[in-house]
C-alpha cells in the first residue's frame, strides 16, 4: 500500500507527464528520506515538513527533467552512452537539482558541487545510498574546475551574470547553461556578460506550488545548440 508521500509524489509526476519506474520513483522517495535525516543534524534545507519538501525540492526539480531531456535529445546528447554526456550542477546544496536529474537520466553523468563540505558529503552519501554510480560529490569553488560539461545547471544560486562568469571555464564548446529561476529575471538578462547568450526562456509548472518558475537557457554566442 502506498503511502501518502507516494501517491503525491507519482501525481505529480503524472502532471508532469514523466514516465519514471518503480524504482526510480522509490529512489526519489529514499532521497527525500535521506535529505530529512541529514538535515536534522547538519541543517541541510530549511524546509523540514515532508509534504513541503516533496513540492519545494522534489517537485520543482523534477519539473526540469523533461526540459533537460528535450535539450539533450535535441543536441544529440541523450542517448551517446553512458556517462560521456556531463552535467554540473552549481552550488547544488542537498543536490537540487543534480540527485534528482541523475535519478531520472541514468545515462547522464552528473557532478554536483558546492564549497560547503557537508553539502559535498551529503551527495556523496546519497550516491552510495541510492546506488547512483552516475553521482559525484565535489567539494570546491565552481571557478577552480575546467574540466569541460555539457550542461550547467544552478537553482536558486546567484544572479546569471554570476552563475555564468564563475562556471565559464568549465563549458564545453557547445554546452549550455540552464538556470532554474522563480520569476522572469528580466533585470538580471539585461546586465549579461557579453559573452552570454540566451537563447530559450522556459516556462514550468510546479505540481502543488503557487509560484513562478523558469529556466533560463544560456549559451556563448558561437556555440551551435
Amino acid at each position: 500500500m502506498m503511502g501518502g508521500n507516494e501517491v503525491a509524489l507519482r501525481a505529480g509526476l503524472k502532471s508532469l507527464a514523466l514516465d519514471l519506474s518503480d524504482s526510480q520513483v522509490r529512489s526519489l522517495l529514499d532521497y527525500q528520506d535521506l535529505i530529512g535525516k541529514w538535515t536534522k543534524v547538519y541543517n541541510l534545507t530549511a524546509v523540514r515538513d515532508p509534504a513541503e519538501m516533496l513540492t519545494h525540492h522534489l517537485l520543482d526539480s523534477l519539473a526540469a527533467v523533461l526540459p533537460l531531456q528535450k535539450h539533450l535529445l535535441g543536441s544529440g546528447l541523450l542517448n551517446r552512452g553512458q556517462g560521456s554526456t556531463k552535467l554540473l550542477d552549481v552550488g547544488s546544496g542537498a543536490g537540487l537539482p543534480g540527485v534528482v536529474f541523475a535519478i531520472c537520466c541514468p545515462t547522464l553523468s552528473v557532478t554536483c558541487v558546492d564549497t560547503v563540505g557537508k553539502k559535498a558529503a551529503f551527495v556523496k552519501q546519497a550516491a552510495l545510498s541510492l546506488g547512483l554510480v552516475n553521482l559525484t560529490g565535489l567539494h570546491a569553488r565552481v571557478e577552480t574546475i575546467a574540466e569541460p560539461f555539457d550542461v550547467i545547471c544552478s537553482r536558486a544560486f546567484a544572479s546569471l551574470a554570476d552563475f555564468t562568469s564563475w562556471s565559464a571555464k568549465a563549458l564545453a564548446q557547445d554546452g549550455v547553461w540552464m538556470a532554474l529561476k522563480g520569476k522572469h529575471p528580466a533585470d538580471e538578462l539585461a546586465v549579461l556578460p557579453a559573452g552570454v547568450a540566451v537563447f530559450h526562456v522556459e516556462q514550468l509548472v510546479v505540481p502543488g506550488l503557487d509560484a513562478d518558475r523558469c529556466v533560463v537557457w544560456l549559451k556563448s554566442p558561437s556555440a551551435a545548440v
